[in-house]
């Protein structure tokens, strides 16, 4: 039974300037609603967030809310007073008989997320900043909590802790966020904005894909339908318009006004379709397969007068082709791993090796390569107009426009964009020229679904070496093959596979006890080539299974193909065939090697578990 109706908006218009952003926007929020918010940078998420605040009047429409309804926001800024305890921020709203009666939630809400209420808000990370918001938002409790990222900088636990609370709580839920499992887990419905529009789908996230894609598919057939019919009517205009002129005059102007309509919603729908598409990187072959190997390196630092262990005799073997996912909680040593890595840091202990041919590209989540007083221009092409997009001499704008970025943006000081607009330019800037050895470190905060599926296709096409720095599950399910689990106190724990495949290989088996912190610390940490996992994963076994039958059967073609070419008149009698065999045979070759490749890795790590 759908709970009480909380919040309404019925044929909303909003504009900025003569611009319009909704036209017709309606949506009702009931008890209990756990709805996500999803769309494009720029379609107005903020905006209608700021509408079921009441921050943002109408222009037009009618917006109603039940007397006594209380709304939380959760905004990405946190406004910080020098002083202020965590305490104090996160019961700053409520009085002192208030303060008194919700003082069980310190317990229930601000333990969890690891927060010291004496802790003075302005001597915090950006992560404890993050999750004082977070505490602050749920002990206020209100009848309708706006979220945005709120995942941001979060700890891959405590970001199941809030699934946890928030799929219990009974209150209502608007969220956004790039976190495409949390949304899965929280939202059972969902808000997609879509050029001016808002479409809802009746059930949560999870089903969101299917859903789209079906209306998308329904949205190119009906545009197919249209220029089907003003190709009739365009026909039927250029026989003998003359003739019939003046009884046909209101004809030929719905023709025109068709074709009119009908070219600005083709063109909307192809920039709601539009993707970031590179060229296919090439990189210079590396002789050596081992690429950087970290041999028993210890790393230490002075905290408050105590030395916390970052590394500790810490070993691993890097090949060419891996792609290493690092997780784990902030301040547990992932970013001193990368500047080992990268020659930032030296070792206190041990030995860091990196093969001479090596090459780094680096995605800082500081974003500390842009200069925030030039323009995005000058960022990516800091002389000229033109940018050599891995071989391919390129305008600077079409490929700014490339990563969705408006051409009128081009000469915006760089300081004036959005977390999410400073992490696509960065993204331009790495990707234009990608180094055999690219390392991301946080790239989803802050980027909107859209340009996160195409990173992950980019990356599902880069053949160098990557390491992925993420607390995004699903994003580190497609794009790594194994994981780096720093565990903090200098230990850190390998696992083939995705995240996934690391959540199954923590969970401890029926009828076994779980091995206590003290045993854990005894033991010594060899993170390579040795894996605590018995077996491959199911993926990863599947895979594997598969590839003998897929290499024969390109064994075939190929003999096939270079059979028919073996005819020595074939190009005189049958260019085209000729030209198509040709063409085939050098894929097959190339899939054929890919294949043996990926067939001895997976062999390798097979042997490396029995």
């Amino acid at each position: 039974m759908p709970g009480r109706l909380l919040l309404s908006v019925k044929d909303a218009y909003i504009a900025f300037g003569n611009k319009p952003l909704f036209q017709g926007l309606s949506f009702n929020l009931t008890e209990g609603d756990k709805v996500c918010l999803v769309g494009k940078n720029g379609t107005g998420k903020t905006t209608l967030m700021n509408i079921i605040t009441g921050d943002r009047e109408l222009d037009d429409g009618i917006r109603w809310q039940l007397e006594g309804t209380r709304i939380g926001y959760l905004q990405q800024e946190v406004e910080i007073t020098p002083g202020q305890s965590v305490f104090d921020f996160v019961f700053a709203q409520l009085s002192g008989e208030e303060r008194e009666a919700q003082a069980y939630k310190v317990e229930m809400v601000v333990q969890p997320l690891g927060l010291d209420i004496n802790d003075r808000m302005d001597k915090l990370s950006g992560g404890q900043v993050r999750r004082v918001a977070i505490a602050r938002a749920l002990v206020e409790d209100p009848d309708i909590l706006l979220m945005d990222e709120p995942t941001n900088h979060l700890d891959l636990d405590i970001i199941e802790w809030l699934e946890d609370y928030l799929k219990n709580w009974r209150g209502t839920l608007v969220v956004i966020s790039h976190d495409k499992a949390f949304l899965s887990n929280v939202s059972d419905r969902v808000f997609w904005l879509d050029r001016g529009k808002l479409r809802v789908c009746p059930k949560g996230f999870k089903y969101f894909e299917e859903w789209s894609l079906q209306i998308l598919e329904l949205e190119e057939k009906e545009l197919q339908a249209r220029e089907k019919k003003l190709e009739v009517e365009v026909a039927w205009a250029s026989r003998g318009v003359k003739a019939r002129l003046k009884r046909n005059v209101s004809r030929i102007d719905r023709m025109e006004e068709e074709r009119t309509k009908l070219k600005r919603d083709r063109n909307s729908f192809n920039r709601m379709m539009a993707k970031i598409e590179m060229p296919p990187a090439e990189y210079e072959e590396i002789s050596s397969k081992i690429i950087a190997e970290f041999f028993k390196v210890g790393k230490y630092f002075k905290d408050h007068g105590r030395e916390r262990v970052i590394l500790d005799k810490f070993n691993l073997r890097i090949m060419r082709g891996d792609r290493i996912g690092v997780l784990g909680l902030n301040g547990s040593g992932k970013t001193s791993f990368l500047r080992l890595l990268v020659g930032e840091l030296e070792a206190d202990e041990g030995k860091v090796k990196i093969s001479p041919a090596i090459e780094f590209s680096y995605f800082d989540q500081k974003r500390q390569d842009l200069e925030p007083e030039a323009s995005l221009w000058r960022n990516i092409c800091p002389d000229g107009d033109h940018i050599d997009v891995r071989g391919k001499s390129r305008h600077v704008i079409g490929y700014l426009k490339d990563f969705l970025f408006d051409p009128d943006m081009a000469h915006q000081p760089v300081k004036t964009l959005s977390g999410g607009q400073k992490n696509r330019l960065m993204l331009a800037k790495i990707l234009a020229h990608p180094k055999n050895f690219l390392i991301l470190d946080e790239p989803t905060n802050d980027l909107d679904m859209e340009t996160l599926d195409m990173l992950e296709e980019i990356l599902a096409e880069y053949e160098g070496t990557l390491i992925v720095v993420s607390h995004d599950r699903d994003f580190l399910d497609q794009t790594v093959t194994k994981i780096l689990a720093f565990e903090g106190e200098g230990q850190v724990e390998g696992y083939i596979g995705g995240y996934s495949d690391y959540l199954a290989a923590r969970k401890p088996k029926p009828g076994t006890a779980p091995v206590s912190q003290k045993q854990e610390k005894a033991k010594p940490v060899e993170v390579a080539p040795a894996a605590p996992v018995k077996k491959l994963s199911y993926k990863l076994q599947y895979e594997l299974d598969q590839l003998p039958n897929r290499m024969q059967s390109l064994e075939a073609e190929i003999n096939a193909l270079e059979d028919v070419l073996s005819d020595n008149d074939l190009y005189a009698r049958d260019p085209v065939t000729f030209q198509n065999s040709s063409r085939r045979l050098g894929q097959a070759r190339e899939e054929l090697e890919l294949a043996e490749t990926r067939w001895l890795e997976l062999e390798e790590m097979k042997a490396a578990l029995t």
